[in-house]
C-alpha cells in the first residue's frame, strides 16, 4: 500500500476531505464469472474494508460508501436478503475500525431494517464516538430524496408548532436536518462499473462534488484506483460557481 501511494500520490497532491463512494459493478462481477449475484456482494464488502484504509493513510477524513438504497428494496428477495445477512456479518467485522481509531457513522432510515441490525449499528456507533482518525460513513437504506423529505418534514412541524416562520428557514437550518448534519459536503464522488449517474447518492452534499468514473467493478477496484481517483481530483479547478 505505500509503494503504491508513492508512486502515484505525493505530497504535492491535494487530498480531498469527503470522498463518495457508490460500490456499484457486484452483481456484473459475479455474472461475469457464472457466480450468484450475491457473491459479487460478498467480494464487494471485502473491498470495502480495504479501501477504507487505504483512504485513511492517504489522508482522507471523511469516506461515505453507498451501501444500500431505497431503491434497492426491488431486487429479488433472494439477493436483498444475501445482502442484509452480509451487514448483520460485517458489522460485527466493521469493529475491527474501532481499534483504529475511526468513527463509524450510519445515515439512512433504519426503521426498515431488522431490530438486531439497528441494535448493532447504534453499538458501534456509540464506542466511536469519540474517534478522530477518520469517519467511516455507511449509507444503508439510504435515498438522497428521502433524506431531504425528512429534513423538510422535521422544519414544517416546528412550523406548525409556532417556534419556527417559514421566512426564517435558511439552508444551514435545512443542512441541520439532515443524515449528515455535523458531516461536510462531499468534494469526491467516485463511482466504478462505468454508470454515470448520482443515483440518488447525497444529492444535497454533492452539489459541489468533483465526480470520477471508471469502468472498473467494484470488487476489482483497487488502491492504486483510489490514487488515480484522488489525483484527478488534485488536478480539476474547483469554482464554486466563481470565476
Amino acid at each position: 500500500m505505500a509503494e503504491t501511494k508513492k508512486m502515484i500520490l505525493d505530497d504535492n497532491v491535494a487530498v480531498p476531505v469527503h470522498v463518495g463512494v457508490i460500490m456499484d459493478g457486484n452483481g456484473r462481477w459475479a455474472k461475469k464469472r457464472g457466480l450468484p449475484r450475491k457473491l459479487g456482494h460478498r467480494e464487494g464488502a471485502k473491498n470495502f474494508r480495504t479501501i477504507t484504509r487505504h483512504a485513511k493513510a492517504v489522508g482522507v477524513q471523511y469516506i461515505t460508501f453507498y451501501a444500500f438504497s431505497t431503491e434497492n428494496w426491488k431486487r429479488p428477495k433472494d439477493e436483498v436478503d444475501a445482502i442484509m445477512e452480509l451487514f448483520e456479518k460485517y458489522l460485527d467485522e466493521v469493529r475491527d475500525f474501532v481499534e483504529e481509531n475511526i468513527r463509524i457513522r450510519f445515515i439512512g432510515d433504519r426503521s426498515a431494517l431488522s431490530e438486531n441490525l439497528q441494535r448493532k449499528m447504534a453499538s458501534v456507533e456509540e464506542d466511536s464516538k469519540d474517534f478522530t482518525a477518520m469517519t467511516l460513513v455507511l449509507a444503508i437504506n439510504y435515498g438522497g430524496r428521502d433524506e431531504i423529505c425528512h429534513a423538510v418534514k422535521a422544519i414544517a412541524r416546528k412550523v406548525k408548532e409556532g417556534a419556527l416562520d417559514p421566512e426564517d428557514i435558511t439552508q444551514d437550518m435545512i443542512e441541520a436536518n439532515l443524515y449528515t448534519e455535523e458531516i461536510p459536503p462531499l468534494d469526491l464522488v467516485i463511482r466504478p462499473s462505468g454508470e454515470q449517474r448520482l443515483s440518488n447518492f447525497m444529492i444535497w452534499q454533492a452539489a459541489y462534488a468533483e465526480f470520477y468514473y471508471t469502468n472498473i467493478l467494484w470488487p476489482d477496484f483497487k488502491n492504486e484506483d483510489f490514487d488515480r481517483a484522488v489525483l484527478a481530483y488534485s488536478e480539476r479547478n474547483r469554482r464554486f460557481g466563481g470565476v
